[in-house]
């Protein structure tokens, strides 16, 4: 989830904050650029002040975009950039969540000679550069001439991540949206020709990873500017994308290659997301002009001296840990469980069409019933799913029960895991706290996989140890979440 989603789009609306009261943007004295307020407290309901650091220049401009009124929620354009945000989300995580599909045809094909731990780097790596990349704002604003546009769209592909942000603010979405969609699909032809495991990983990982950052960062960022009050169905909508993708791409992938072969499966996936691609180049555009920001680390870090922002950074990282173990071994697993052959190209299907549901409905009782409340019970249905579903049932209906429910979940996470931030931040400060969050956030889907293959490898295959430690995590994520909710209303039943 990009930074740009909630500094141009959250700033100021009542929703997002409506649990923690109001807050009034410095009217009349807001200090110059690179300098800070002193913290001020804020009044909230039912609840003690808390203090907060108040951006500087940019803040004055909070609520001018920022009133219900100003947003469209609705109509064609807003719906067609909806629409092309569906396709980037198709094309995007639609590719990430069918990791298990590319981890299956390595393991028994070109790279079978590698264990299961080295080859989930592939899938790992690019969730990682996807996720971090496309949430971070970091190019310096400091350069001496300013660079020409083509340069920065380029750099932001090629560099180290955390440059997509930085590129949306100052230049808008064009820059991302179509530079991303050529290396993405570069990736995807290349990939077609791939022999050797550092091939696989220079362009799925690398490739594919970084066009599909610049790819979803602009999407999406659009997406929600364009919403305020139907601003969580506007993005479950957009997420679903993804969700389908996750449905329809691994049956499609499976019978191309069992008819076609791998490289013209992934030529042909190509080919889709050529058409898909352009209708979103086509279709997603801004609604608010650029505004650049200048990156300062110390907003970064500092940011995480919030107990509440560090604790829930703390719970995105957990849950992220857990959440990409399913999508890369639950093919592998089932096989090992003695699934039918026939079946198991369905698995995936099961678990993205669960998420569908998981990205929309819990978003829709999250704004009556709380954003925390909802991630609670999210995270706990996930470690129980894991814990008590898969452990001790091990036939075809109990590893289908199983998926079903954790895609539910997982799908859930993806959808609420901005909105917890937006809640417990200033209008202001939203960007640099979901862009800490977030990064942070990628190094769970950096490490989980391979941890878990590591745990299969050295249990001789088994998957016991894979199953214990994806549930241990999410259950670790789920008691972090009520850590915050402690420290933001203590015991009260109360919607948060």
């Amino acid at each position: 989830m990009p930074v740009a989603n909630f500094v141009k789009a959250v700033d100021g609306t009542k929703s997002s904050t409506e649990s923690l009261g109001s807050t009034t943007l410095c009217p009349s004295s807001c200090p110059s650029d690179h300098e800070l307020d002193e913290p001020k407290p804020r009044s909230t309901t039912g609840r003690a002040s808390q203090s907060t650091d108040l951006e500087g220049a940019d803040t004055a401009t909070a609520t001018e975009d920022g009133d219900d009124a100003d947003f469209p929620d609705g109509g064609l354009e807003a719906w067609l950039v909806v629409l092309g945000g569906w396709c980037a989300a198709f094309c995007t995580f639609g590719l990430l969540n069918c990791s298990g599909v590319f981890v299956e045809y390595y393991a028994s094909g070109p790279l079978m000679n590698h264990d299961a731990a080295a080859i989930s780097w592939i899938t790992a790596a690019q969730a990682f550069l996807m996720i971090s990349a496309s949430t971070v704002v970091s190019v310096p604003s400091t350069l001496p001439v300013a660079p020409p546009k083509m340069f920065l769209t380029l750099w932001s592909c090629i560099s180290p991540p955390q440059q997509c942000g930085q590129v949306f603010d100052n230049y808008g979405p064009r820059w991302l949206l179509g530079p991303g969609a050529v290396v993405l699909l570069l990736g995807l032809v290349t990939m077609s020709f791939c022999t050797e495991y550092h091939e696989f990983f220079l362009a799925q990982s690398v490739a594919a990873g970084l066009g599909s950052s610049a790819v979803f960062s602009a999407s999406t960022s659009c997406v929600v500017s364009w919403f305020s009050r139907r601003r969580s169905t506007a993005y479950g909508v957009t997420a679903a994308g993804g969700s389908v993708g996750g449905v329809v791409l691994p049956v499609m992938m499976d019978r191309l290659i069992r008819r076609f072969g791998f490289p013209w499966m992934v030529r042909a996936l190509a080919c889709v997301f050529f058409a898909l691609l352009a209708v979103a180049c086509c279709t997603v555009r801004a609604r608010l002009p650029p505004r650049p920001r200048p990156f300062r680390l110390v907003d970064c870090l500092g940011a995480l001296r919030d107990v509440r922002l560090a604790a829930t950074t703390v719970a995105f990282f957990f849950f992220m840990v857990g959440m990409w173990l399913p999508f890369n071994f639950a093919l592998l697993q089932a096989g090992a469980a003695g699934v039918p052959a026939n079946l198991i190209p369905y698995l995936l299907p099961v678990l993205n069409a669960a998420s569908i549901f998981g990205r929309i409905i819990p978003g829709m009782a999250a704004d009556k019933l709380g954003r925390f409340n909802v991630m609670i019970v999210i995270g706990f249905l996930s470690a129980l799913s894991c814990l008590a579903v898969s452990i001790p049932v091990r036939n075809t209906a109990g590893i289908v029960v199983f998926l079903a429910l954790f895609g539910f979940s997982s799908g859930a996470f993806i959808s609420l895991s901005p909105t917890l931030i937006a809640q417990i931040s200033d209008m202001s400060q939203i960007g640099t706290r979901v862009g800490t969050a977030y990064a942070v956030m990628s190094l769970g889907a950096l490490v989980g996989s391979p941890v878990g293959g590591a745990i299969v490898a050295a249990d001789d295959g088994s998957y016991l140890g894979l199953q214990l430690f994806c549930g241990l995590c999410l259950l670790a994520s789920t008691c972090t979440f009520v850590v915050v909710r402690f420290l933001l209303v203590g015991c009260k039943l109360s919607a948060v």
